[in-house]
């Protein structure tokens, strides 16, 4: 792991990106969020954790979250949870069409980056705060799936796979597309159970291999739902979506291609011949690494970095579980402190 904090790029593809994010995420979804103090404040993970590294590469943070959304709406209450409450399914009349929204899976990709950006690299109330919004969200998702199966967020049995498919997607990503990924990935599972059991998640997997483990175990209760299916696969080939952007082919083909090989029997994947898939892992790792190399750590990174750059102020707190019962608010109340 680097031992120092990499600056700023300048140059122009630097420059083009940093105005592109600013103006799609940062401005839209980063709302309120400290990154640059106070002074000392090492955050959830601080300076040398396998947190701030993994997620410093954003090219491999956004791809770990692709692949964490798909295995994880291979659970049908989630998929359900996603057609009934949020803003990915394409609506007409309030009625899904059966299509994606793009702006809603875009929406869903901002939250997702302004928390687990967050949640590395802010400041301890920081953390606090968007662990707080998430589980308020939570609170408000419950409901029936059309087979009389009742669904809530606030399942432990949800939250472990909900962890389970996400610290899976992001340590997956980075094991495979990144330049120099970490010698010893466990580090990067015990730190993350932190940000599980900030969302109210117990007994959660803390190892590679425990998490191989949780994942496989909810074999029995999943299935490619008709929701699951008309966003993957074939039914992706006439998509809007460009190349790189969530819902596109290709990054339905990578999300795919890095799920276990149970996962990846459950969803029909078939892999090309492997003269192609090597062509096809190789274009994207130099495109993931080639865009990161360009661009660098995000503003965010860096931040967080001078915050910490005369030491820390206090160690990372023992424990990030909530303390006491959140206030019941509405989807619009949520929504409106986001």
């Amino acid at each position: 792991m680097p031992g120092k904090m990499d600056l700023g790029k300048t140059n122009i593809v630097a420059t083009r990106f940093e105005r592109a994010f600013d103006a799609d995420i940062r401005s839209r979804f980063f709302k309120g969020l400290d990154f640059a103090g106070p002074d000392g404040d090492p955050g959830w993970f601080g300076p040398g954790s396998a947190v701030w590294y993994v997620h410093s590469h954003l090219p491999t943070l956004i791809l770990g979250l692709v692949g964490a959304a798909y295995i994880e709406g291979l659970d049908p209450s989630i998929s359900w949870m996603a057609y009934d409450h949020s803003r990915i399914p394409e609506r007409a009349d309030g009625v899904p069409t059966g299509n994606i929204d793009p702006e809603g899976a875009a929406v869903r990709l901002g939250h997702s980056l302004s928390f687990f950006i967050g949640t590395a690299y802010g400041s301890t109330a920081t953390a606090e705060r968007l662990a707080r919004t998430v589980r308020a969200m939570h609170h408000t998702i419950k409901g029936t799936r059309p087979d009389g199966l009742a669904y809530d967020a606030d399942d432990p049995e949800w939250l472990r796979w909900n962890y389970a498919t996400v610290v899976w997607g992001l340590a997956t990503a980075h094991e495979r597309y990144h330049r120099r990924p970490l010698d010893d990935i466990d580090r990067y599972y015990r730190e993350f159970v932190r940000v599980g059991e900030a969302l109210g998640g117990t007994d959660l997997p803390a190892t590679k291999a425990e998490v191989a483990e949780c994942l496989e175990s909810y074999l029995p209760r999943l299935a490619v739902t008709p929701i699951k299916a008309f966003a993957t696969g074939p039914n992706l080939r006439d998509s809007k979506a460009k190349p790189w952007e969530p819902g596109s082919a290709f990054m339905d083909w990578a999300a795919r291609d890095m799920l276990p090989k149970w996962a990846q029997k459950l969803c029909l994947y078939q892999p090309p011949n492997p003269v192609a898939l090597r062509a096809r892992r190789a274009a994207l790792w130099a495109v993931l690494n080639g865009l990161h190399d360009a661009t660098g750590p995000i503003r965010e990174f860096r931040e967080a970095g001078a915050r910490v750059a005369g030491g820390v102020s206090a160690p990372v707190a023992a424990s990030t579980a909530p303390t006491a019962p959140d206030p019941v608010l509405t989807r619009e109340e949520v929504e409106a402190t986001a």
